[in-house]
Order: C-alpha cells, then structure tokens, then sequence
C-alpha cells in the first residue's frame, strides 16, 4: 500500500470512531468489562498514545535521523515481516498484564478523544507526503517486528487502527448485551 492509499485508509478508520464516540455516555466509555480488559475510551486513548507518542515519533526519527535512528543490517523479525507483506495485523486479541506503564487510562471526555484521533489525522497528513522523498535507510526497533523504517512505521499506526476495530466491535457489543 502507498503512503497515499494508507492516508486514505486512515482518514476513513479515524472518521468512523468519531463517528462511534456519539453513540456512547461518557460512563459506557469508561466501562470495562472485566478487571483485565480495557474500557472503550481507554482503547481509543491507546490508539491516540501509541500513533503521537510511539509510531509516528519513530517515524519522525527516522526521517531526523535522530540518535534513535540507525542503518541497520538487521531487518523485520519474521512476525514484522509477515504482517507487511499481508498488510495487517494478525486477527488475534493481544492481552499484555496490567501496569502503569502500558494501561491507558481512563478518558476525561468525548471532545478529548475527538481533538486526540485529529491529532494523529494531522500528524498522519504532515508526515505521509515527506515519506515519498525518504531514503528508508534509517529504522527504528519495533519490541516484536524488528527494525522498522519511516514509512513501515507510518503504515503501522493505520494496520493497528484497523486491527482495533475488532477489538472496539466486542466490546460494543458488550455494551449492548448489558443493557
């Protein structure tokens, strides 16, 4: 997928969970459907989080060539490079134990989660038309996918928005199932 066609994508995925937000209080959002498992509004504050503060800013790096961006001979792990070359990641729920690290947490409002998904919108349209002049020499360690370049990391916020479709489709349903 081009960087285009992935901005395309993404813009309709960050529509369609604004979109989503109108159909739930702020006390649905906030609502987790067990100890271990996240609310909805902790999921979308994942989404905005891991784009603004770990995708896209290692995108960034590696289009600064910062200090965290080096020339690797490494490559993707054989996880990150099978989810390249199918575009997406794997249909599989990813549960990782508590900790204040990695648990969002809860979201004060729905405009928070509306200005956060903008946000990453933004960012996603400043960034998407510099990746055609990159070189992709530069990569970024990804915990399980290995070294990443600008545009794999670029292409990852989309995969992982889409990936939490699934993820915001069940617990909706939940919701739904409690009323």
């Amino acid at each position: 997928m081009h960087t285009t066609e992935t901005l395309q994508h993404f813009g309709e995925i960050t529509e369609h969970y604004i979109q989503e937000l109108n159909e739930f209080t702020m006390e649905q959002l906030r609502r987790q459907p067990s100890e271990s498992e996240w609310s909805l509004g902790q999921m979308y504050v994942h989404l905005i989080n891991s784009a603004l503060y770990m995708q896209l800013r290692n995108a960034d790096d590696c289009m600064t060539r910062s200090e965290d961006a080096i020339i690797s001979t490494e490559g993707k792990t054989e996880t990150g490079e099978a989810i390249f070359n199918q575009g997406s990641l794997p249909p599989i729920r990813i549960q990782v134990p508590a900790s204040p690290q990695y648990t969002p947490g809860q979201p004060d409002s729905k405009e928070q989660l509306v200005q956060g998904l903008q946000a990453v919108l933004r960012r996603m349209k400043e960034i998407g038309p510099m990746l055609e002049q990159e070189s992709m020499q530069h990569t970024v360690a990804h915990p399980r996918f290995g070294m990443l370049n600008a545009k794999e990391w670029f292409m990852l916020v989309e995969m992982h928005y889409r990936h939490h479709l699934r993820q915001k489709d069940r617990l909706k349903n939940e919701l739904a199932s409690s009323v």
